[in-house]
């Protein structure tokens, strides 16, 4: 039986970027919470130092900053009528573990969703009629506008000393920024990183080409910074062990870089690792949260009372918890009924590997930081008329390698032997004159009715609670969409002078052994309709007023772009709303 904690204020679930940053403003407010983390608490100095973080084989090859499967895992499956298997590897997306959760391994692109993205299916049934949308497609309106986010996203990126060139002030558009981004109130806190030649060179084709190429935003600096909370992070080295690794430099946003050197020092935050929340509690009406139970290293099981629940674990496991505690109405795609688990989404991203003359080409691909490189926004969202292509969707695309490492980026041309002397001949020819971007081609992934998350009817965890069960594959606009923007890119490679380009598509079935990103989004979606959404549009359920969901489950479609930006915008929008309303009076924020 679970022994009885003190109450608190408030209890939150998950201590990564959402975590933290509701932890610091609730705490802030006055409010007396605990943050629960199931891994263990990480420390730049003691954790990741440069003295051993640079190492690729413990941190990119045996992922120690994930969730091993071992501990837990999801099943997976193409089709409702196929049996999902457990994931014995992980391949297509890593979840994150231990305090700082994503936000310790991330690129640290900081991208802002387009507006017309937050009102996605009426702009786009405005713009080209409902039958243009397949079908099957439930993707939806969000409930909240870009304009409503701005301030939110300024305040991020803030808070992570955000390196970039603004594209759209205040409606003026900037030269050399992305003339397509949202109006922003003022420019980024630092200006963009430095690019290396073969990223100067891509955006000089694609400028070359009619494009409008501009850095990426980075959460990597590109000089000294101090944020409003008075902590201070280092200019960026270009090591390129950024995306799979923790900085040990200090000049990648994280949590531990921006908030919570701030958030310890409060006397009314506590935070316990290591400790797996299993069930959200609620009372016998079923719409008040209770607290939550959670069981420690030791194994020993403990409730946690509260006034407050906030939810912010990884995508799959805020859905997961939900179901496990009753909360919602399990999404059924055959009646098409219910919220928790529906338009459940992924990525769909490809690239384009290019080979140069190395006689006339060095890029020394070492050079790099996690979000380092020039892109273009053209294809993005509805940036384009999708009319004569017969899909809906994009993505940004961009010259964005992030690393040299030796195991991982070794990219010859195709027919080379994948061993022995003609293999390592190809890889030393090649290694300086090759270019091979993250994920060049960064494309949207729209929702279906036959894409989603339930609770496995065979596995279970260590806790005797059932898997988590994906049913997921790409459909036909995704796999159009793809292709038409990998065509594009390879163009630009082209225009730079390379003398063979390799499209890498993304095709179908969906493949969950291949990394794609870590962006899962969905299962418990914001929205308008208690019919069509687990959240109103300030992420409380609709079902138990003082429950809060933040993180990407909360997207009712994935967009083009790197989601972290939006995902803590929410969290500012979220946490505003409960100090400026909820606390005022406690209850439902948005009467349905």
């Amino acid at each position: 039986m679970a022994r009885k904690l003190p109450r608190k204020d408030v209890v939150i679930v998950g201590l990564g970027w959402t975590g933290s940053i509701m932890a610091y403003e609730l705490a802030d407010a006055g409010l007396d919470l605990i943050a629960i983390e199931r891994g263990p608490w990480r420390n730049t100095a003691t954790d990741y130092p440069p003295g051993y973080a640079a190492d690729e084989l413990r941190y990119r090859i045996r992922h120690e900053l994930f969730l091993s499967p071992s501990q837990t895992t999801f099943t997976f499956r193409h089709k409702m009528s196929e049996a999902a298997l457990p994931i014995r590897s992980w391949g297509a997306f890593m979840p994150p573990n231990g305090v700082g959760g994503g936000g310790v391994h991330w690129n640290a692109e900081t991208w802002r969703f387009l507006p017309s993205d937050f009102v996605l299916k009426t702009h786009l049934t405005e713009r080209y009629g409902v039958n243009f949308l397949p079908e099957d497609m439930t993707i939806q309106d969000w409930g909240v506008t870009y304009d409503e986010l701005e301030p939110h996203y300024d305040k991020f990126e803030y808070l992570c000393g955000t390196s970039g060139q603004a594209g759209n002030i205040k409606g003026t558009i900037m030269d050399g920024g992305n003339p397509f981004e949202g109006p922003r109130a003022r420019a980024y806190p630092n200006p963009p990183q430095d690019q290396p030649f073969g990223h100067a060179l891509f955006g000089k084709a694609a400028r070359d080409l009619g494009y409008k190429p501009f850095p990426q935003p980075s959460g990597n600096m590109s000089r000294p910074y101090q944020n409003p909370l008075g902590v201070r992070l280092g200019p960026c080295t270009y090591c390129g062990f950024c995306e799979w690794f923790g900085c040990g430099n200090y000049s990648k946003a994280s949590p531990q870089t921006t908030v919570l050197p701030a958030l310890v020092r409060k006397p009314n935050f506590t935070a316990r690792d290591n400790s797996e929340v299993t069930r959200i509690n609620v009372d016998s009406s079923g719409k008040r949260a209770t607290g939550v139970t959670f069981v420690d290293a030791a194994g020993d099981e403990w409730e946690q009372p509260a006034d407050l629940v906030v939810l912010s674990a990884y995508t799959i496991f805020n859905v997961q918890l939900l179901l496990l505690s009753g909360i919602g109405k399990a999404y059924d795609p055959a009646a098409n009924t219910g919220v928790i688990g529906r338009n459940f989404t992924h990525q769909t991203t490809s690239d384009v590997v290019s080979f140069f003359d190395p006689a006339k080409f060095v890029f020394n691909p070492f050079i790099a930081s996690g979000a380092i490189g020039m892109c273009i926004d053209e294809f993005n969202g509805d940036n384009f008329d999708h009319g004569p292509h017969g899909f809906v969707g994009g993505g940004y695309m961009g010259h964005v390698q992030t690393n040299g490492r030796p195991i991982e980026t070794t990219p010859v041309p195709p027919g080379t032997p994948l061993w022995g002397a003609a293999w390592k001949k190809a890889v030393k020819e090649n290694y300086q004159s090759a270019i091979k971007p993250g994920t060049g081609v960064h494309g949207s992934m729209y929702s279906y009715r036959d894409v989603y998350v339930d609770l496995d009817p065979a596995y279970k965890d260590r806790f005797n609670r059932p898997l988590v069960r994906i049913t997921m594959d790409f459909h036909d606009n995704e796999i159009k969409q793809n292709k038409f923007l990998t065509d594009k890119f390879a163009e630009i490679f082209q225009a730079m002078g390379a003398k063979q380009v390799h499209k890498e598509y993304r095709k179908a079935p969906y493949d969950i052994t291949k990394y794609q990103t870590t962006h899962l989004c969905g299962g418990a979606i914001m929205g308008s309709d208690p019919t069509t959404s687990a959240l109103n549009r300030f992420l409380q359920s609709w079902d138990v007023p003082n429950l809060f969901v933040l993180g990407a489950s909360a997207f009712p479609q994935n967009a083009g772009y790197n989601p972290t930006g939006t995902v803590a915008a929410l969290a500012y929008w979220t946490a505003d709303a409960i100090r400026s309303k909820y606390l005022k009076n406690p209850g439902q924020l948005i009467n349905a």
